[in-house]
């Protein structure tokens, strides 16, 4: 048996039939607790600025501070998967997200905000690692894998979305033993990891690498693919933040308005089944990528101005703004010359766009202080849609980043 302490490449044809399993079924775990403990906390919002007494502004920090710490945390955890490995780094990620959800029993706000950034760098240690492990593990299966582990994130986010407000009321638990609730699954996550620890491979060169591009800023193609990302990424985590709140005040129960919330994070995650397979065959995806963002610019507004069916609206943003995000994750391999360029365009991608992706939140709470009602919000979603696809038409032409 390899030395723990020496670097070891394991795959798919190394394995036995019974560690691989275990092995994908810790994967597709790690990826449950990717998203969920985030937009859980949607539908639960109201009950949480009514008991600590916040601003809508404030409030939306509660959403925006996981993006802040993607934006910190991403290249960070590059770092530790080098000194620790990978296997050991993402129990790390788990055991963040463990304790940021198992802190929401403590009712202050205080500790809602800390619990809140710490799952963020777990969250951020596990977005940049998982993938680096699937290809390094099962080289002939990242697609499918892949898009499997984005399913799980949808489902579990949308179940968990859907979930959230009627464990709060059973019994009166309240809302932070709704949110601390979900810790039982990161704990299981934990457990069924175990095993895995007896390995350190090291991550991908590619994200060993991705702090030593500097040049790929010089490049327009690079700006438009990063915007694109980044603006579809504010539009997304608006819906995420304030989604059950736009439709309470729009007359919704706030069990209907948490189902539907639910709804988006199924349908954000359903374009995998369709474009993942298919990005292979499309060389030109410049009418794909401005059709989705226009598409989600209106399903946007028919959220303000057709509320009645919000349920339609909300299928319809939530398939759009994950088919843009797949896409422009499929742009940071398409558009780039080789491994060090993509990433490095990546790491770009991921720290300016969560830092524009962080405004969303805070900034429509804001609008909503001044107004009294979500129509900034909501046009803010439209006009962030719109400018994107504006940009995808940029990034979608079949070129590279030096023109080939």
């Amino acid at each position: 048996m390899p030395s723990p302490e020496k670097p070891i490449s394991t795959s798919i044809s190394t394995r036995s039939l019974a560690s691989s399993c275990l092995l994908v079924l810790g994967i597709l775990l790690i990826a449950a607790n990717l998203r969920a403990p985030i937009t859980g906390v949607g539908p639960l919002l109201d009950q949480i600025t009514a008991a600590f007494m916040l601003s809508e502004t404030l409030a939306g920090m509660i959403t925006t501070l996981p993006l802040i710490a993607f934006a910190i945390a991403s290249p960070i955890a590059a770092m530790i998967a080098k000194r620790f490995g990978l296997e050991f780094s993402l129990f790390i990620a788990i055991l963040l997200i463990g304790i940021g959800g198992a802190s929401r029993m403590i009712e202050q706000s205080n500790w809602l905000f800390i619990g809140t950034g710490v799952i963020g760098v777990g969250i951020a240690f596990g977005n940049v690692l998982l993938p680096s492990l699937v290809k390094r593990d099962f080289p002939t299966k990242v697609a499918l894998i892949t898009c499997s582990y984005v399913l799980i994130m949808g489902l579990v986010s949308g179940g968990y979305a859907s979930l959230s407000f009627p464990i709060s009321q059973y019994n009166d638990l309240g809302w932070s033993a709704a949110l601390a609730s979900f810790s039982l699954l990161t704990i299981v996550s934990l457990v069924v990891w175990l095993p895995q620890l007896r390995s350190k491979t090291k991550p991908t060169i590619e994200v060993l690498e991705c702090d030593q591009q500097s040049r790929i800023w010089q490049f327009p193609l690079a700006w438009q693919i990063t915007l694109f990302l980044g603006l579809n990424s504010f539009l997304t985590y608006i819906i995420v933040g304030w989604l059950p709140s736009i439709l309470v005040d729009a007359g919704y129960s706030p069990e209907k308005a948490g189902m539907i919330h639910g709804v988006f994070q199924v349908a954000a995650a359903l374009p995998g089944i369709i474009l993942i397979p298919l990005m292979s065959r499309l060389k030109d995806q410049r009418y794909l990528a401005f059709t989705l963002a226009m598409l989600a610019a209106s399903a946007s507004l028919g959220l303000l101005y057709a509320p009645q069916f919000a349920l339609y609206w909300t299928m319809m943003v939530g398939f759009c703004s994950g088919g843009c995000f797949i896409l422009g994750l499929s742009f940071i391999s398409l558009r780039t010359d080789d491994q060090h360029q993509a990433a490095s365009l990546s790491g770009m991608s991921q720290c300016f766009g969560y830092s524009l992706a962080a405004i969303g939140p805070m900034l429509a709470g804001y609008a909503f202080s001044l107004s009294g009602h979500w129509a900034a919000a909501l046009w803010l979603c439209a006009g962030a849609s719109i400018i994107g696809a504006m940009f995808g038409l940029g990034c979608g032409r079949n070129t590279t980043l030096r023109g080939k």
